[in-house]
Formats: C-alpha cells, structure tokens, sequence
C-alpha cells in the first residue's frame, strides 16, 4: 500500500511538472509581462531536474519556440551549466538542449553572450596557478564545451569573434601588467603590445550598456565600438594595483574602466550585480517605491578570467573613508573639523590594546566624533540642494542596507562604500564576501549592514528615525512580497557551478590582512575541503528565512524585522567585537 501511494503522488508530482513546464513555455511564447519571473522559474527547474527526460524534451522544445532574449537576463548562469554531464551526473542531451540555447542567444544577440562565453574559455587561465588554487574553480569540461561552442559560431560570428579575442587579450595583459611599489598612485605608459590595439568597429566598448534588441538587429551606429586605450594607465593602491585606464568609444566618449586582477574572483561581483538589477527591477514596478526613487547603483562587472578582468569605474564618487579620514594627499573631514579628537590609528590602537572591549569602544567614541553631515554643508551650498542630497543620501543607505543584509553582504569597511559627490548616493564595491560568509573571517563580523555613527551623521537630526526606518520598511516590505521571485533568482545563482561559496580560509585571512597588517595567523586551516553545495543550500535557506522575517527563531513583522535589524547594527557590544580595520567608530 505504501509503495502504491508513493508510486500515486510521484504519477501526480511528474503530471503537475510537465504542466507547469509547459504553462511556462506558453507563457513565455505568448507574454511578456511576466517574463522575468517566468524564465527565472523555468531555468531553475531545467537546472534542479536535468537528469529527468521529460524535463530535458520539454526544454528542447522551449528551445526551439520561445524567443532567445528572453533568456538574456541569465545568460551567465546558463552559460556556467555547459560540460556538466560528467560523472554521470547529467544527461547528454541536456547538455545538447543547453548548446542549442546558447547557439541560438550567440547567434541573435552576440555583443550579450559572446563575453562569457570567452570567459568560460579562459576558465584555466589564472596568472599565478600554484598561489591561487585554493581561491578559483577550474573546470576543464567547461572550457573545452566553450571552445567547441565558439569554434561552431565562428561560421556566423568569425569576424566579431576574432575582434573580441584580440580586445579580451588585450585586457588581461593590462589587468595582469606587472608594476612596481613606487609607480603605485601614478601614470605610467602602457607596453608597446596593449598601445598598438587599434580601432576594433564589431565589439562594443566593454562597459558601455547595450540594450537587447528582440528584433536582434544590431545595426552599425547602434552601440558605441572600442577605438583603442589611452596611452596611459594610472596605478591604484591594493594588494594586487588595479589599473585604471581610459577607453575611446566610436560615440566621442571616454570610458573610464578599472582593470583587476588577483585573488579576488570578479564573477562573484557579477553575481551580486546580477542580483542588485533585479532587485531594481522590483522596487521600479512597485507604486512606493517608485515614488520615493529606492534603488540600488549599480556598475557593470565582466569577468574574462577566474582572476581577471574589467569594471565600470563610478564616476564622481569618493570613498566613505577617503573623505571622512583623507589620503596621503590630504586630511580628511575628521581632521578638518574634528580639533581635538583623536585620530583614526589612535583609536585603532586603544581598540587593539584593551582587553575590555566595550569600555574601550565608548572611550574611543568620545574622543572621536561624528562629522558626515559635514559632507552636505561643503557640497550642496543652496538649501535645497542641501535637503534633496540628503535624502537621496538616506534612501540609498537604506535600501542598500537591506538589500545587502538579504544576501548576507560583508566586508562593509569605509573603502568598500563609495558616495556620489553630485547625488550623494551611495555605491558598494568589492562584493566578494556575500550570503553571510562575512561569519567566516578570522573576525567575525556580528552587525547586519554598515549603520555607524558617520552614517548615521549624515541623515541629519532625526537620525534612523523618519525617512531611513520608512525607507527600510519599504524595500524589506517589497523584497518580501516578491520572496518567491528573489528566492527563485538565488537558486539559479547557487546552481552556477563556477560561483564559490565557501570563503576559504586562505582567503577569509587575506581579507582582513589588506586592512590589518596582523601576521602571526595560522594558516593550518586553508586545505580545509571544500563543501559547495552543502554551503549552497545553507545560503538558500537562510535567505529564505530572512524573506519570511524570521530574526533569532522568531516571526517578525515588517516594521520589527527592521527595529530588530537597526538595533543589532547600532549595538556597540556588536560593534567593539568587529575586526579593528573595519573602523566600528568611524
């Protein structure tokens, strides 16, 4: 009797699936309202039942009838599937389907595909292989499955193919240029091989933003093409000196890009940037929050290698702690204003030295007062301006908090915050530590998003009252009404294969050494194995917790997830056991 029920509910379960995968399919054919959340819930079915033959009929047959730029918004999470059918675990002709999707979005929207396709081909080129192989995924099947893919395209595409190899090429050198410690801040010319790259009329300059035509006509004229790279590149400091160079588009433009390479992997920041779009696009479709401009900025991330690549580089921005500390140029507002107080290494010392942390953190706190709002008087001088300012400044802290505290964003030190010197918006870079890994430093960081006592300056006299608690509100409230969506997203993401979960040990201790020059830590940890599905699942489920509004095993509403989440960030037992180059006081 039991096997007859079992056997009913499994008749039942694979009837109900082929009725959705076929809803879906004609949803897909026939809409267009929904389809954002459709492909998402279709993909993230291919991808969970790949070994299933009605699953993998079923998709050859979405291939063949829905139209490929509906699948654009995941075209790197399809494209990290490919040469998966190893180890029996999935079936060759899901793996024929996948080839066939992707064939298909190359052919008709080649300037969205091509890039990651690249990327999957370079996927065993990493500079320093025996320093990074605990950091980086390398999968030969994928390579090879990308390179027979560009091989069969190269009927179609050869020429812009070619052209995008020689840019791809270019890049990696640029990003992977060996410099030395004193050209660190400066100019320096570029090598004779990156310079002589000339004008290449069929790629796109790799950051500009190209919308996707459904009727796949890219006409000339229709994006800005790449003609070529400055003469010169400035250095920038960081463990591994980014390069920011200057690229000529064919628009008369200057495309301002940041080349980096090193331990951090960049397709984890693509992710999160995925991620963040998405959000956007919910918080534009919801009447509140349309009214009150909520979003999140965002940069464009294109990863070339596992270790290299390019970003956007956001103009008119300062860090958070370059203007609140300054740089070796120049004080920063906390020397300018803050007469008397200590400095930002002296309170760092007093944190390092005492054993009674909390004693010690209030000590520091008041010697060492808040200046953000500062900011405001220095920029926007005529009083509206002044008004409107902050509150974009208030609103993008919130929704960028909440946001970030849904995807377990860390590593949320004053240099990783960037604000915008004409909207006094905030932007997040470095996204690298996500979905709570931020638990698995050497420090381990206790408070949900950065809300310290500058940012807390900067909202003005009302502080997290008023507008930053309505704010939170908001975009908590519409991430939880979209919880199925979101979540549908994040399980897509954790079926990339390519994204790595687990912070290594290696890595989590070289996190917090670029801010702390601490060496005496033991490194017995780093062959620790790594366990990426099981990690996976655990993220998983712990967004979905925090979409349900479950705080410490208990069901909050909207309004007391938020009171709960802004009281653990503003809570100084949390703050004074953060790590000291986070800055708990700044």
């Amino acid at each position: 009797m039991d096997r007859e029920e079992a056997e009913r509910l499994q008749d039942d379960r694979d009837s109900f699936l082929s009725l959705a995968l076929d809803g879906y399919q004609r949803c897909l054919v026939l809409g267009g309202k929904y389809d954002m959340r459709v492909v998402f819930r279709l993909v993230s079915l291919w991808f969970s039942l790949y070994t299933r033959h009605d699953v993998v009929k079923a998709m050859h047959s979405t291939v063949k009838e829905v139209q490929s730029y509906k699948f654009i918004p995941l075209v790197y999470q399809i494209a990290s599937r490919l040469g998966i059918s190893k180890d029996g675990q999935g079936s060759i002709s899901f793996q024929l389907a996948l080839v066939c999707l992707l064939k298909k979005m190359a052919i008709d929207h080649p300037y969205h595909t091509m890039f990651q396709l690249l990327a999957l081909a370079n996927g065993d080129r990493i500079k320093d292989k025996q320093r990074s192989r605990n950091s980086f995924v390398v999968d030969m099947d994928k390579k090879i499955a990308a390179e027979n893919l560009l091989n069969e395209l190269s009927s179609r595409h050869g020429a812009i193919i070619r052209q995008m190899k020689q840019m791809v090429d270019i890049y990696i050198k640029l990003a992977e240029l060996e410099t030395k410690k004193e050209e660190t801040n400066r100019k320096i010319p570029l090598p004779r091989e990156i310079r002589s790259l000339r004008q290449l009329e069929l790629v796109p300059v790799v950051t500009a933003t190209i919308s996707v035509d459904p009727s796949c006509q890219y006409k000339e004229g229709s994006f800005p093409h790449f003609r070529g790279l400055e003469d010169s590149v400035m250095v920038m400091n960081g463990i591994n000196a980014p390069k920011v160079v200057e690229c000529f588009g064919s628009d008369g433009h200057k495309y301002r890009q940041l080349a980096k390479s090193g331990n951090d992997d960049l397709r984890q920041d693509a992710v999160m940037e995925q991620f963040f779009g998405l959000v956007n696009n919910f918080l534009q479709n919801h009447r509140d929050t349309w009214k009150r401009r909520l979003g999140i900025r965002t940069y464009k991330v294109v990863p070339f290698t596992p270790s290299a690549g390019v970003l956007e580089w956001v103009d008119r921005t300062v860090p958070l702690g370059e203007y609140l500390l300054g740089s070796t140029r120049n004080g920063g507002a906390h020397a300018r204003y803050g007469v008397g107080d200590w400095s930002f290494l002296q309170c760092r010392e007093h944190m390092t030295s005492e054993k009674d942390k909390g004693k010690a953190f209030l000590r520091v706190c008041e010697n060492f007062r808040p200046v953000m709002h500062y900011f405001f008087l220095e920029r926007f001088l005529q009083p509206a301006d002044w008004f409107e300012s902050r509150l974009s400044y208030t609103r993008s802290v919130a929704t960028s908090s909440m946001v970030g505290y849904i995807v377990g964003l860390g590593d949320r030190h004053s240099m990783n915050i960037l604000i915008d010197q004409t909207t006094a918006e905030v932007v997040h870079i470095d996204l690298g530590v996500a979905f709570e890994q931020g638990l698995m430093l050497k420090t381990p960081e206790r408070v949900p998003f950065r809300l310290t006592r500058d940012i807390i300056d900067g909202m003005g006299v009302t502080g997290v009252e008023g507008v930053f608690r309505r704010c939170c509100e908001e975009t908590l409230s519409v991430m939880r009404t979209n919880k199925e969506a979101l979540l549908t997203i994040i399980e897509v993401f954790i079926h990339d294969p390519l994204y790595k979960w687990a912070l290594s040990p290696l890595k989590a201790l070289q996190r917090q050494k670029e801010t702390d020059n601490d060496t005496d830590s033991s490194l017995e940890s780093s062959q620790e194995v790594y366990e990426g599905n099981k990690d996976a699942a655990r993220a998983t489920l712990r967004v979905k917790q925090k979409l349900d509004g479950y705080e410490e095993g208990e069901m909050r509403s909207v309004q007391g997830q938020v009171q709960q989440l802004i009281q653990d960030a503003i809570d100084t037992d949390r703050l004074c056991q953060m790590f000291p180059g986070w800055g708990a006081w700044l």
